[in-house]
Parts: C-alpha cells; sequence; structure tokens
C-alpha cells in the first residue's frame, strides 16, 4: 500500500522515481480503509532530505500511511524556505487535538548545547507528555533519542572526545529467535549502522526500573536502540534511515568549515573518499520501521479516538 504525503512535497517525486507508492488526497479517500496516521515531527535542518528518508521507509510498508509534517510553534528554523514549511508543515499546536497511531521525532543539531538551553525545549517537553495520552507509539531518534530519554527518565548525555561518525558493528542483545523483540525480528545477530554524534547515552545511566529494555548495542560506538514496552517508544540513538550518500555530504561539509575532521570510519572503500560508499545498511533499515509498523498496527484501536485511553486516565 502507498504513503499519503502532500501532492507537491519534493520528496514525491524522487519516491515515485524510486518505485515507492505515493498517492494524493483524492486518490487515498476512494481507498475504503482507515490509514495508519502517522506524525514527523521533522527537527533536522535539512527538512526535504530527513522527509525523503523517512517517508521511502513509511512508505514500502504493505499498508496506507497518511504523513503528517509537524513544526515547532516557538522557533522557526531559518535552514529551510519560509514557503516550505507554510506549504508541507502544520504546527503541534494546531494538532495538539488530535490522535496519531505513530509520532517520529527526529535528531536535531542541537546537541552539545545542555537540553534546557534549547530554544524549543518548553514545547519539545510539552509534545514528549503530549505523545503518551495521543499516540499509539513514537520512534524518538539520535538527539530526539537523547531528548526524550532526559525528560522521561532524566537519563543524562555525555560528550564525546571526538564525534562518533562512521559505520558501525552492532549486535542484537536477545539472539534466540524465539524471544527475540518483535522489533528486530528478521536481523542478523550482527548488523551495520551509520552513526553521526558528538554525544552518548551510557547504558549504566539507565535506571533499572523504569522498564526500558536495551536491544541493540556496539562495542565501539555504544548504546544503538532502547524499547520501551508500557508506552511502545522506541529511542534510537543513530541513523539508519540515512541514505548512502549522508555521511560524505556531513564529511564535505565538515571539512568545509575546519581542518580537523576525522574521515568517517568503515564507510569509504579502501578509506578512500574518491570511492562511492557502499550502503550496507538500507536491508536493515526497512526491517526495523517495517516491524515498528506492524506492530504498531497489530495493536492501535481501530477507533482512532480510543489511543492513549489508558495512559490519558493516569495523567489526569
Amino acid at each position: 500500500m502507498p504513503i499519503k504525503i502532500p501532492n507537491d512535497l519534493p520528496a514525491a517525486e524522487k519516491l515515485r522515481a524510486e518505485g515507492v507508492m505515493v498517492i494524493g488526497e483524492d486518490e487515498a479517500l476512494r481507498q475504503d480503509i482507515r490509514p495508519m496516521q502517522i506524525a514527523l515531527l521533522n527537527l533536522m535542518p535539512d527538512k526535504p532530505k530527513t522527509e525523503t528518508q523517512l517517508a521511502r521507509l513509511l512508505g514500502a510498508t504493505p499498508l496506507q500511511v497518511e504523513l503528517t509534517l509537524l513544526t515547532t510553534s516557538s522557533y522557526r528554523p531559518n535552514t529551510v524556505p519560509l514557503s516550505h514549511l507554510q506549504a508541507f508543515y502544520t504546527t503541534w499546536e494546531e494538532v495538539r487535538h488530535r490522535k496519531f497511531d505513530g509520532l517520529i521525532v527526529t535528531g536535531a543539531p542541537v546537541e552539545l548545547l545542555p537540553f534546557e538551553e534549547v530554544k524549543y525545549w518548553p514545547e519539545l517537553c510539552a509534545i514528549f507528555d503530549w505523545s503518551r495520552t495521543h499516540c499509539h507509539s513514537s520512534f524518538f531518534i539520535c538527539w530526539g533519542a537523547q531528548a526524550a530519554l532526559y525528560h522521561f527518565h532524566k537519563v543524562p548525555k555525555h560528550t564525546l572526545p571526538t564525534k562518533r561518525f562512521g559505520i558501525y558493528t552492532h549486535y542484537v542483545i536477545e539472539t534466540r529467535d524465539a524471544r527475540r523483540p518483535p522489533l528486530l525480528r528478521g536481523f542478523d545477530d550482527y548488523f551495520l549502522v551509520p552513526v553521526s554524534r558528538h554525544t552518548e547515552v551510557r547504558i549504566e545511566d539507565l535506571p533499572k526500573d523504569a522498564g526500558l529494555e536495551v536491544l541493540a548495542v556496539s562495542n565501539a560506538a555504544g548504546l544503538c536502540l532502547l524499547h520501551e514496552p508500557k508506552y511502545r517508544a522506541v529511542y534510537m540513538f543513530n541513523h539508519l534511515e540515512y541514505d548512502t550518500m549522508t555521511l560524505h555530504d556531513e564529511y564535505m561539509r565538515d571539512k568545509a568549515r575546519r581542518s580537523d575532521v576525522s574521515m568517517p570510519i568503515n564507510y569509504y572503500p579502501d578509506d578512500d573518499p574518491t570511492k562511492p560508499p557502499r550502503n550496507c545498511w538500507r536491508a536493515y533499515a526497512h526491517l526495523l520501521f517495517g516491524n515498528w509498523i506492524n506492530e504498531m498496527y497489530q495493536t492501535t484501536p481501530y477507533d482512532i479516538s480510543l489511543i492513549g485511553v489508558e495512559h490519558q486516565a493516569k495523567a489526569a
């Protein structure tokens, strides 16, 4: 089934060229099913690129997905034209009355700032709290995962001596198929993941009684994937959604700004930046997002108004 996104969104043409099924509002209305309602709070500076990366993964599932692009009300980014935001994005304030099957919160280029110094931090905290009662499941990525974990559980982030940058081998904690968590169904015991961050969350800082399950880690890159079953919350600290050339673009950008930039490890063939990198993580990206959407579909109420009812009673 296809993904429903705004007709003129720049990502639409590229996704169609890749064979991803994309439909507009009129076509979606003719399909007599309830689409999965997923909100994307996109905090990344290059919003069109992130839209494409995530829509590609959401659109590869056998379910119809309706994607709502969100931005903050309290802060307007200056890295994207205002016309793009006005045409394709809505603020959280405008949809806070709605229920969603899923919420995705991306990373943001603010990881070296204390959380409380981020300009939109109060609004983001409100969105996190709202997600507990208005979203059936949440998927937090990179800094978004660090921020959510700090907000909900006061888990700190630690600044790394140098940027952790490249393709790192990770391993699944539970290797027995019968006990493997649904999010990692179909994963190899070891898998490769793009990593790009200046900070980390450490396993030893996780509260023991918070119901957080460590699903995947790396000996070299640390914590990768957490799950909080009670709230169906996923915390992914790295970037399976990245395109083949995303790390290259980051490397070239950073080199243009300063000279002391390390090459992303295990990325270029023979560590030669003139040789095009090979994508060795694409299948795992599709598996993870496909598993997330499948679990969400299996457990979400058909009546979308019933989402979060059990948590609303506790929050009242």
